[in-house]
């Protein structure tokens, strides 16, 4: 089987071609533009400079916000299978299609506040993402709809860090899903220019997470981890993510060691 396969199989990959739980024409149709948006590509390059160059944090930059953005749509895919309900689009008049594209474009403008400061870039993201929102969201919609999803997705921006309570179930995908990228390849870069802080520490000793349809709720979140230190990315950031996110109830996180150390430390967590 091939990782690629693997990777559909386990909810880490949005595949546009596969059948899903919810109307996606227009999504791919948006997800086209995206990938060939200058301006946004841009972005997702830039962002990274003050996250990682200049602060040592782990990746902000394109590869997290392609993480990101397939986990969030996995992730949607399986509330939808699972029959929750979504608020975001539908208070605003606009159509069930509308639901995927606020959490594919959140997804993919959530961090380009990065350009201007690491520090409170959720706040910075807010006009950026609404310059570029203004150009991209009147390929698709009329002007009163280009104003409730601009709305929507600024919404979701905004709340993907912990200060905001997310008002729409759309936002509180996004809330997740931005910590469901963990894993160690995202602190890569900090780890070979010699960060060893405890997010970088904590992202190293995880080695995969994956998506699932879950017995007692709709999402299984697996997260396998090498060592101890992987607990501070499942408590301290996926945990507090989930908490206020709105989806609570809806998604089973599941954290086992699987180093064949006996002594070590933990050998499972859930949430």
């Amino acid at each position: 089987m091939s990782d690629s396969t693997t990777d559909e199989r386990a909810g880490r990959v949005y595949v546009p071609d596969a059948d899903h739980h919810f109307p996606d024409k227009k999504l791919n149709r948006v997800l086209e533009f995206v990938e060939d948006d200058e301006e946004i590509q841009t972005y997702l390059e830039a962002q990274n400079v003050n996250a990682v160059d200049r602060m040592r944090y782990n990746d902000h930059g394109e590869k997290h916000i392609e993480i990101v953005r397939n986990r969030a749509l996995c992730l949607y895919d399986l509330l939808k299978a699972g029959d929750v309900e979504f608020n975001g689009a539908s208070e605003q008049g606009l159509e069930e299609a509308d639901e995927a594209v606020i959490v594919a474009l959140a997804a993919t403008l959530h961090d380009v506040g990065h350009v201007v400061h690491r520090d409170q870039h959720a706040y910075y993201s807010i006009p950026l993402a609404a310059d570029v929102l203004d150009r991209v969201l009147p390929e698709f919609y009329d002007v009163a709809e280009t104003v409730r999803m601009k709305g929507e997705v600024l919404h979701a921006i905004l709340c993907h860090h912990r200060a905001e309570t997310p008002l729409t179930t759309e936002a509180g995908v996004i809330r997740v899903a931005d910590a469901l990228d963990m894993e160690r390849g995202r602190s890569r870069i900090p780890y070979e220019q010699g960060g060893r802080g405890i997010n970088t520490l904590s992202s190293q000793a995880i080695s995969r997470v994956s998506l699932h349809e879950g017995d007692s709720r709709p999402v299984l979140v697996e997260i396998a981890m090498t060592n101890a230190a992987g607990v501070y990315q499942v408590d301290n950031l996926l945990k507090a993510k989930l908490q206020d996110s709105g989806l609570e109830d809806q998604i089973r996180i599941v954290a086992v060691n699987t180093n064949e150390n006996r002594e070590q430390l933990v050998e499972r967590i859930e949430l």
